[in-house]
Parts: C-alpha cells; sequence; structure tokens
C-alpha cells in the first residue's frame, strides 16, 4: 500500500467523522443522550455532566460504511467489521440505559462480559479455518525465530480473552476527555504496520479499516478533547477495542496486543488489583482506579495525564513494532 492510499484513507475518515460530529453534537441532546453523574466520580467531573454521548456513532459512521460498500467481499474485512458492529450495539444500549433515570451505569457488568465474549467466539469461530496455520497448530505469537503454537481450543479461549479484555480496558480508559480517542491511535498503527509488512494473508483490504479508525479518532478529538463537547460512550470504545484486539488476531500477532496496548493494560490492572487489594485488606493502593483518576487525584490537572498517557501509548507501541520487527 502506497503513502498515498495510506493517507488519502485517513483523510476520508478523518472527514466523515468530522461530518458526523458536527451533527451528532446537535442531535444527541434533543434525544436526551447526555452523560450523567455518578456518584463515585471524581468532584471535577460532576461539571461534565450532561455532555452529549454516544458520540462513537461518529466514529462508526467512518468504519462500518466504506467497508460494506466497498470490500464486501473480503472474509476478514467482513468478521471484522461485524465484530466492531456487534460490540458498538453492546455498547449502543450500555450509554441509553445509562442516560435514562434510574439506569445511571447502564448494562450490567456481567452482561457486558458476556456479550463480548460471545461476540469474540462468533468472530473467532468464522476466520479461525481461514487463518494460516500447520495442521491443528496455530501461531500466536513471531517475533523472529521465536514461534509459539498452540491447538486451537486454546487460540480460541485465548483469543476470547484477548479480545474481551481489549474491549473493556479501552472502556475503562474512556474516563478523560480524549483519552481513549488518542491513545489507541499509535496502537492502530503498529497494528496495521504489522499486518501489512509481515503476514502475507493479511495483504488483503481489511487493513484499510484500521486507517480509516485512525482518522477517525483524529477527528473526534476535536469534539472530545478538554473540554469535551462530546463524549464518544461505550458506543465508541467498545466498538474500538474490539477493532484493536481483533486486528491483532488476523495480523496473527496477538500477544502483540498486551505491549501495543500497555496503556490499556496499565488501566485494567490497576483497576483488578486496586478491587483485589481493598477486599483483602479495606485499603487502596491508587488513590482511585482506573489509574488516570489516581493522577488525576494526585493534583495533574486532565490534559496532562491525557497528553501524558498518549505520550506512553506511542512508547509502547515503538516498542511492540521493534519486538516484531
Amino acid at each position: 500500500m502506497s503513502w498515498t492510499s495510506i493517507l488519502l484513507a485517513i483523510l476520508f475518515g478523518f472527514a466523515i467523522t468530522l461530518a458526523a460530529g458536527a451533527l451528532l453534537v446537535r442531535l444527541l441532546p434533543r434525544f436526551q443522550l447526555r452523560q450523567t453523574a455518578y456518584e463515585d466520580a471524581p468532584q471535577t467531573h460532576q461539571s461534565k455532566t450532561g455532555t452529549p454521548t454516544m458520540g462513537g456513532l461518529a466514529i462508526l459512521a467512518a468504519l462500518i460504511p466504506p467497508l460494506l460498500l466497498f470490500y464486501s467481499n473480503d472474509r476478514f474485512g467482513m468478521a471484522l467489521v461485524l465484530l466492531v458492529f456487534a460490540c458498538a450495539v453492546i455498547g449502543c444500549f450500555d450509554d441509553y440505559l445509562g442516560t435514562r433515570k434510574g439506569k445511571v451505569r447502564g448494562l450490567r457488568a456481567r452482561t457486558k462480559y458476556l456479550a463480548t465474549a460471545l461476540a469474540a467466539v462468533i468472530f473467532l469461530r468464522y476466520v479461525g479455518n481461514a487463518l494460516p496455520h500447520t495442521g491443528d497448530l496455530f501461531p500466536i505469537f513471531h517475533a523472529g525465530s521465536l514461534a509459539i503454537n498452540a491447538p486451537f481450543w486454546l487460540w480460541l479461549v485465548l483469543g476470547t480473552v484477548a479480545i474481551t479484555g481489549t474491549v473493556h480496558a479501552v472502556n475503562l480508559t474512556d474516563g478523560l476527555d480524549g483519552l481513549a480517542a488518542g491513545t489507541i491511535i499509535a496502537p492502530l498503527a503498529a497494528i496495521f504496520a504489522v499486518a501489512v509488512s509481515f503476514h502475507e494473508f493479511a495483504r488483503t483490504s481489511w487493513p484499510v479499516v484500521l486507517l480509516l479508525a485512525i482518522g477517525a479518532c483524529l477527528a473526534f478529538l476535536v469534539y472530545n478533547y478538554h473540554p469535551a463537547k462530546m463524549f464518544m460512550g461505550d458506543t465508541g470504545s467498545l466498538a474500538l477495542g474490539a477493532l484493536l484486539s481483533g486486528a491483532a488476531i488476523l495480523s496473527g500477532e496477538m500477544l502483540l496486543l498486551i505491549l501495543v496496548g500497555g496503556v490499556f493494560v496499565a488501566e485494567a490492572l490497576s483497576v483488578i488489583i486496586q478491587v483485589a487489594y481493598f477486599k483483602l485488606t479495606q485499603r487502596r493502593i491508587f488513590r482511585m482506579s482506573p489509574l488516570h483518576h489516581h493522577f488525576e487525584l494526585g493534583g495533574m490537572e486532565e490534559p496532562a495525564v491525557t497528553l501524558r498517557f498518549w505520550t506512553a501509548s506511542i512508547l509502547c507501541s515503538l516498542v511492540g513494532w521493534a519486538v516484531v520487527r
């Protein structure tokens, strides 16, 4: 893929989301789709109450229609877009319920986890038999001469954990203005580079969706960077997490998610550690979890936390790229 094609795809995604965002930022309030306050949020976040949510629809506008129109004959591309769409629908339900009176939390956490796990299993079963493999062994990770193989059932389990974990880790990261949208750009770029550089089977049309997503996230920051005019909601964060993890699996580098998604891993681990430690000791390790709230309550301004997390994401993605190079 030429640099011109790459740039055009990014610009196309940018333009679509920019236009869709301008429409949504006006329409969402009319349908009462606004952020609701929750009691355990940092005090500084109370001012965000009433901000339009479900803005992830603007990102989806740049991803799903182009793939359906121009790449419907690509098995991997269609599987990826269906995974993204399924997780977006789950997020959309959660956002809608969360804006209704008395339903601040939206869907139950267990319901969201089970629904995303089901979507992951269907995706993996659909693409599994078409991915390159030797006998009944599937590549999990490849870096130079290192190759680890596993039976299909183990690949399926690990893939389900990878997708479900990534989807909800990205969701946890979406807690500050511009944080999730900006943090995910570098990992998407890293997975794209791996997909088109090292894997012949990935030289199909599906990697273009990563470029569209990069452009879409850049455009979404126009509305989402501090002070945010619109939030992506679970509609956007679950969809982006599905895109990142699904693309990593299609590129043959499932475990690369741990490196390029290092910020998301840290956010998820901070919640797990906080909850486990509190249950054992009735004390907290972090001021608040996820991790971005820990720094925020430590006195760091919200934009400063966001920019540092973006920088960390870029560094993690460069490390991931160096490992598989």
